[in-house]
């Protein structure tokens, strides 16, 4: 790979490796296992495996293995290992760094299976949690002192768009020895700054932008060799939650045209979400580009882009915000974001629907609140389709 190739061409090109055939398109290998010409090359396999030998598909695959390749090139770390999902990317990361005893400090404003893996699987094991406010900077000093193992956060965060100051975030957990932990779904990989920031790992569910047509389950954990082959590959391997090579296949296709995808998206959030300041039946509208945004400031110093989602309240609570979700002709009722669809949810009543009300109320997550990923339609339409459905909350 050229270190001056730009991000559109590592997606197209990045970590390719070719059979003997020479293949165009990215090969396939639908294997479980690996053969050897001899006993002593097995037995040399298993210990040390080379840059293009592999054991089992659950330690590793010449497809996951490109996939791995692009990812980390593109989002700017050394190496990446492949997940079946965004959540077992998430837990992947975190188990294989921390023991009873460890101390965690994350932003209060996260999602909610990431709250379980943190208060319920972790706390379990004896590992300590200390949710702060993510957007106050104050607040993580407060919390990341001497004794902090690990600093765990989404940059922007799911459902309300909150913003982080990264950068902030990152030179104070180094200055104790902490590492920091980035859930970059909501930066998007195109528009990822976890490395430039300082973050030791990015998180990603590739789910959501990288497929982006609602076909496949995917994450990946992208740091340091260091980290990557070392505890996150040695847990990641022993536990199962590696990603198929069908589902890694699938993602090298899509990401041929992931920045171009992201751009068009974002670019019709940014519309949509200027539109949408000026309906009488919206209420606060959160999207990091307007510079109405509580972070807009910080945000822009870390991205030129606010992303595909936007998050908005419908007034007149739950019962209008149904009125207006069931008026929609174009837009699609579902829990996933970061589709070629665009797509509506009810965060309070569905993805976050177990959060005690006082978190909610805590986060912003009311009744009246949309979160919206804007797809791949024509902005006019989308824009044509929520006005007469705000017309009808």
């Amino acid at each position: 790979m050229s270190d001056n190739w730009k991000k559109r061409t590592q997606l197209v090109h990045g970590g390719i490796r070719r059979s003997q055939y020479g293949e165009v398109s990215e090969a396939i290998f639908l294997t479980q296992g690996f053969v050897y010409d001899t006993a002593e090359a097995a037995e040399a396999r298993f210990i040390e495996t080379g840059p293009d030998e592999f054991i089992y598909a659950r330690y590793g695959n010449p497809t996951v293995r490109m996939f791995e390749n692009r990812m980390a090139q593109v989002i700017g770390y050394e190496d990446g290992f492949a997940c079946a999902s965004g959540m077992a990317a998430v837990n992947g990361a975190l188990m294989a760094l921390l023991k009873g005893g460890d101390r965690v400090v994350a932003s209060r404003a996260l999602f909610g299976s990431c709250l379980y893996v943190l208060e319920q699987v972790l706390a379990r094991f004896g590992v300590e949690i200390t949710l702060v406010d993510g957007t106050d900077n104050a607040a993580w000093d407060a919390a990341i002192t001497e004794g902090t193992t690990l600093v765990f956060l989404e940059g922007i965060s799911n459902p309300t768009l909150e913003v982080v100051d990264l950068r902030h975030v990152c030179e104070r957990a180094h200055a104790v020895g902490a590492l920091v932990v980035v859930d970059d779904a909501m930066a998007t990989p195109v528009f990822a700054y976890s490395k430039q920031c300082g973050a030791d790992l990015c998180v990603v569910s590739t789910t959501k932008h990288v497929d982006g047509q609602g076909r496949m389950l995917g994450g990946i954990i992208c740091g340091s060799q260091e980290l990557i082959r070392g505890p996150i590959e040695t847990y990641v391997k022993h536990t199962g939650g590696a990603m198929n090579p069908f589902a890694a296949w699938t993602h090298l296709k899509s990401l041929d045209t992931l920045d171009l995808r992201v751009r068009a998206q974002a670019a019709g959030a940014l519309q949509i979400a200027e539109w949408l300041e000026t309906h009488p039946k919206v209420g606060k509208v959160r999207y990091p580009q307007l510079p109405s945004h509580p972070q807009h400031a910080v945000a822009m110093t870390q991205s030129p882009s606010g992303g595909t989602v936007i998050a908005f309240d419908v007034n007149g609570g739950k019962e209008a915000c149904f009125r207006f979700f069931n008026a929609l002709e174009l837009f699609t009722i579902s829990n996933n974001f970061a589709d070629a669809k665009s797509i509506v949810t009810h965060p309070a009543t569905t993805t976050h629907q177990r959060l005690p009300q006082d978190q909610k109320d805590v986060l912003g997550i009311g009744p009246g609140l949309v979160r919206l990923s804007v797809g791949l339609e024509d902005v006019t339409d989308l824009i044509a389709d929520l006005e007469q459905a705000l017309d009808q909350a």
